[in-house]
């Protein structure tokens, strides 16, 4: 069984991949923008993640969304509109919760299929 885990820290990894499957959890770096601008901030780095792994948004399979207001819920979707690919949409889930930072508006956890040709050889 191969688990790979990207930029390991003391507490968490910035992502996993087991079984050509991506586990990433996304939070905003622009910590005093509106929940639109953070979730665009997020949207961008989850994509980072998946081109940087062999991947691309077409392969999402789930995606979490965790929102400190569900009233930012319509400017939140602004952005996932604007940046999913009709067709190709995952199984998504919309939470109002308290996040970790208090200037945190938006957590998005995604989980998206990958192809690692080196642990296709070693299943």
């Amino acid at each position: 069984m191969n688990i790979v885990r990207i930029q390991p820290e003391a507490r968490w990894s910035e992502a996993v991949i087991h079984n050509n499957t991506l586990y990433f959890t996304g939070v905003p770096d622009n910590l005093d923008a509106d929940v639109y601008e953070q979730s665009v901030n997020v949207l961008q780095q989850i994509e980072s993640m998946l081109v940087s792994q062999g991947s691309n948004k077409r392969n999402l399979i789930d995606v979490t969304i965790f929102l400190s207001k569900l009233e930012d819920f319509n400017e939140m979707n602004r952005a996932w509109d604007s940046w999913v690919i009709p067709g190709h949409c995952p199984v998504r889930c919309t939470v109002e919760a308290r996040l970790m930072n208090p200037k945190f508006k938006v957590e998005m956890k995604f989980v998206a299929a990958v192809f690692i040709p080196s642990m296709e050889n070693s299943l």
